[in-house]
């Protein structure tokens, strides 16, 4: 599978039922509880849906390599996306997607973040705030890894900007955006 265009991230419930019904094959899930995901993950799939989740921003769940073979092998996750080097190898070792977050505070964050990005070797980097163009073509020259914008993309115009200075795709959560 590969990620572009807009993906939608969701965050409230009401928001999750726009995506089922949406044309999108894939769905980010973000700030949910352990105990409603299996449901969530279970539903989507039968909306014939990926689903991607922030696994820092399940609540109630260590993200350990027990906690990430449970998401794989019972919650059955297509891909997770963590800030954390050790979730990424962990998800490569089970042979899913895995997205590598980054926040681009200053420059010494976004060399760091390339050094690790080299190490750990994720399927995808996705930059927040994502509206730095000089930021997006850093990390693609320094890791030849996809990035996909995340953060502060609020508009169409920014969607486009973000595409045209080499992101492969963004993650909103702002349900307007996700109408192709």
């Amino acid at each position: 599978m590969k990620l572009q265009g807009v993906l939608p991230a969701v965050r409230k419930m009401k928001d999750f039922e726009k995506v089922l019904q949406s044309d999108h094959s894939l769905v980010i899930l973000l700030e949910t509880r352990i105990a409603q995901l299996p449901k969530l993950v279970q539903y989507a799939k039968q909306h014939q849906k990926k689903v991607f989740v922030h696994g820092d921003l399940i609540n109630g769940l260590k993200l350990d390599r027990y906690g990430l073979e449970f998401l794989v092998h019972h919650i059955k996750i297509d891909g997770i996306i963590s800030t954390r080097a050790n979730v990424i190898a962990l998800a490569k070792q089970h042979t899913i997607y895995a997205i590598q977050r980054l926040f681009a505070i200053d420059s010494s964050a976004v060399e760091k973040n390339i050094d690790l990005i080299n190490k750990t070797k994720p399927d995808y980097v996705e930059v927040l705030p994502g509206i730095i163009p000089s930021v997006i073509k850093e990390i693609i020259q320094s890791t030849n890894t996809p990035v996909i914008a995340g953060g502060l993309i609020k508009t169409r115009e920014e969607v486009e900007m973000v595409l045209t200075h080499g992101a492969v795709a963004v993650t909103t959560s702002e349900a307007s955006l996700w109408q192709r």
